[in-house]
């Protein structure tokens, strides 16, 4: 019974870093068209979503907060911060998943404390920009977290 445990947490553990590996990529592709697509287009896609009323009422919460976080995107740096955060992360992420995927033994200590800060900073940005998203992602990195550090045991059990 025991190996059937270990096996379906292996497995939870290869799907965690699968979704993983997914997001730093899309991180990347992200980073990629945000540093080519102009500003226009950005206030474009975001005034038709709300005109739209795709996120319900055009003067809802969730339109307001596009609307905030379009305008905080479009001014200042923070287009410049974004596509180096996405590129950063995700290319950071890639390398972490490629480093567990082939069970690099010293990769998971260094994979746990990068995702660990990973989860300060997105907490730390989640406060001050109040984004909705950043939670979630937080969340899902603790789940990884905790996965790692499962297999890590069980990797030094077994060596």
């Amino acid at each position: 019974m025991p190996d059937q445990k270990t096996t379906a947490t292996e497995r939870f553990f290869r799907i965690a870093i699968a979704i993983k590996g997914l997001d730093g990529a899309l991180q990347v592709v992200g980073a990629l068209v945000l540093a080519f697509v102009p500003a226009a287009a950005v206030s474009g896609f975001t005034h038709a979503v709300i005109t739209r009323d795709f996120l319900g009422d055009p003067s809802g919460t969730l339109a307001r907060h596009l609307q905030s976080a379009t305008e905080n995107f479009l001014h200042g740096d923070t287009k410049t911060f974004a596509v180096a955060y996405l590129l950063a992360h995700g290319l950071i992420k890639l390398g972490l998943v490629w480093a567990l995927a082939r069970k690099i033994v010293r990769a998971y200590p260094v994979a746990a404390v990068i995702l660990a800060a990973f989860v300060v900073y997105e907490i730390f940005r989640a406060v001050h920009t109040h984004s909705i998203a950043l939670p979630f992602f937080a969340a899902l990195d603790v789940v990884i977290i905790v996965l790692v550090l499962r297999e890590y045991r069980q990797l030094k059990r077994e060596t």
